[in-house]
């Protein structure tokens, strides 16, 4: 309970803790020898296993952050390589998940792009995508745009058409699947706009 009423220990622990929730090596570079957070494979794994207790990540993800937090690159590869015998990195899940979680929201090229750079090997970004199948993009690109195409109701023709295909250009929807879906859903709209 004194340190609930001295405010300065109050302090103390909470700047302690930020230290260790940080999990930086670099923060923890002046404990004593002996220490647990002088160990650079623990802070390693320490900001591994944070890391991923948020979300699934690709190991070049969690390089990428072990690196930026000054941990060595043979505790970050030690630890890694650990993981992924364990399985608790496992980037062809990962591409899998990403596409599942993300896919009615993107099209196959913007998958792609995401997955290429989280590291994801092109095998695992091929089979991810692969699974999905072509009519999986063309049935979420169609349903986009026909959501966006009810709020456009008042503009002309060519400024919805123009407007459509650069909102499912951005989701990553190929030009194929853009082409068709602005054909099917300016055409039926076309009877409505008329009468």
């Amino acid at each position: 309970m004194q340190a609930l009423t001295d405010g300065s220990a109050v302090v103390a622990r909470e700047e302690d803790s930020e230290a260790a929730a940080a999990g930086s090596w670099a923060k923890s570079q002046g404990a004593p020898p002996g220490d647990p957070e002088n160990d650079p494979v623990a802070a390693a794994r320490e900001i591994a296993l944070r890391r991923l207790s948020v979300r699934a990540r690709s190991r070049k993800e969690l390089t990428q952050d072990l690196k930026s937090r000054d941990v060595p690159a043979d505790a970050a590869a030690e630890v890694l390589d650990r993981f992924a015998e364990v399985g608790l990195i496992n980037d062809a899940a990962f591409a899998q998940e990403w596409v599942e979680s993300r896919g009615r929201r993107s099209g196959a090229a913007r998958l792609r792009q995401e997955l290429r750079l989280k590291g994801v090997a092109e095998e695992d970004i091929a089979d991810a995508i692969g699974g999905r199948g072509d009519q999986a993009d063309l049935t979420n690109a169609r349903e986009l745009a026909t959501r966006k195409a009810a709020t456009m109701k008042g503009l002309d023709r060519v400024v919805r058409q123009r407007r459509l295909t650069a909102l499912l250009a951005r989701r990553g929807y190929s030009s194929a699947v853009i082409r068709r879906v602005i054909g099917e859903v300016l055409q039926a709209e076309t009877p409505d706009d008329d009468g």
